[in-house]
This record gives structure tokens, C-alpha cells and sequence, in this order.
């Protein structure tokens, strides 16, 4: 399964300032039928964006039409919980490319990247920061560079670096899953597998 590249992007911002937020509130466990990736954006904070009648929860975030955009401002420890590699399947599939917060589970942070979702983990001060600008102003824009590893916001120029396995930085801008990456490398296997045996 290919991915989207990933190189520069250009965003407004959901925040989601909710500490430990964990798999199971980000995708309920009995969404997880489905096999394929598509269609879980449909369900993504289900229980926190719609009551038991189905009906939109008016002051949750996502229902807030003020605020929209690829990038999804989380709190400290976002994807806490169980391994399921649906919760981000979910919050891709509803149309974020980037999760920032200031820690992610591990196990949520290898799910992310396997899938094109980009975790970025900032320092809590930056974050703090990211959160105060887009409260204070919903239409202020992101930009991620994943090249150079920073996040800029764009009205004040303020940036910060963030880490990445630079195996999964270059899956994320060829496009690549692990599959992909290898069968790009087959001729350099060959060759070294030729070289080793001959």
C-alpha cells in the first residue's frame, strides 16, 4: 500500500488541547470491524462529537466550523492506549496529514508514520504557543517542512525543529511503505547480493 508523499505543507490548524487521548476515544472499538483503511474518518472522536441520539455535540472542536485544516493540534500523550493502527487510519482518512503534541505513544507514533500521518512531537512550550496563536486567531497557517524537519507559523515566522527516523523521512517524501522501499531497492540488493556471492 503506497502512500501520499509528503514534503511541504501549508495548514490551518483543529486544536485539541485534551491530554492522554487514547485510541479507543479516537476510534471507538466497535468501529474496528472493517478491514480496509477507508471510511473510519467517519467515526473519528465518535463519542466525543455526536451524543447517544446521533446528534452533533455542539462544542466539540471538530463540530466547530471556525476551526478546520490538515493539522491537528493534540495534547501531551496523544495516542495512548491500545496498538489498534485504526486510530490512525481514522484520523487520516478524515483528512489530517500531521498530528503535533509534545509526546506520543510509541506505538501510535509507528502506526502514524507507516500509514503518511505525520507525528511531529514539539517541545510543550512551542505547543503552548501553536495553541494560544490558533485560538487567538482560527485562520493562522502552519507551515511543515519536512525536508528541513521545522514547523513555522507563517504570521510570525516562529519555528521550531523536530526529530524523525530518517528511514520513515524518506518513506514519507518518496511516498513509500516498507514494501515500496524495498522493491525500490532491488537493484542495490542485487547488486550487493551478486557482489557477496561471486
Amino acid at each position: 500500500m503506497s502512500i501520499d508523499k509528503f514534503k511541504i505543507l501549508e495548514s490551518t490548524c483543529v486544536p485539541l488541547p485534551a491530554e492522554n487521548i487514547d485510541t479507543d476515544q479516537i476510534i471507538p472499538a466497535r468501529f474496528l470491524k472493517a478491514i480496509s483503511r477507508e471510511g473510519f474518518g467517519n467515526n473519528l472522536f465518535r463519542d466525543w462529537r455526536y451524543d447517544k441520539n446521533n446528534k452533533p455535540i455542539t462544542d466539540f472542536i471538530l463540530n466547530n466550523t471556525e476551526y478546520s485544516g490538515q493539522i491537528l493540534l493534540g495534547g501531551k500523550n496523544f495516542g495512548s492506549g491500545s496498538s489498534r493502527e485504526h486510530a490512525a487510519w481514522a484520523i487520516y482518512d478524515y483528512g489530517f496529514k500531521v498530528v503535533i503534541s509534545s509526546f506520543f505513544a510509541d506505538i501510535f507514533r509507528n502506526n502514524a508514520l507507516n500509514n503518511g500521518l505525520l507525528p511531529i512531537q514539539l517541545s510543550e512550550k512551542f505547543l503552548n504557543t501553536l495553541f494560544k496563536e490558533v485560538y487567538k486567531n482560527p485562520n493562522i497557517k502552519l507551515r511543515i517542512d519536512l525536508p528541513s524537519q521545522e514547523v513555522t507559523i507563517l504570521s510570525s515566522c516562529k519555528k521550531e525543529f523536530f526529530d524523525i527516523n530518517s528511514y520513515k523521512k524518506d518513506c514519507l517524501l518518496n511516498g513509500y511503505d516498507d514494501i515500496d522501499y524495498l522493491i525500490n531497492m532491488k537493484d542495490k540488493i542485487i547488486d550487493y547480493e551478486t557482489s557477496m556471492y561471486h
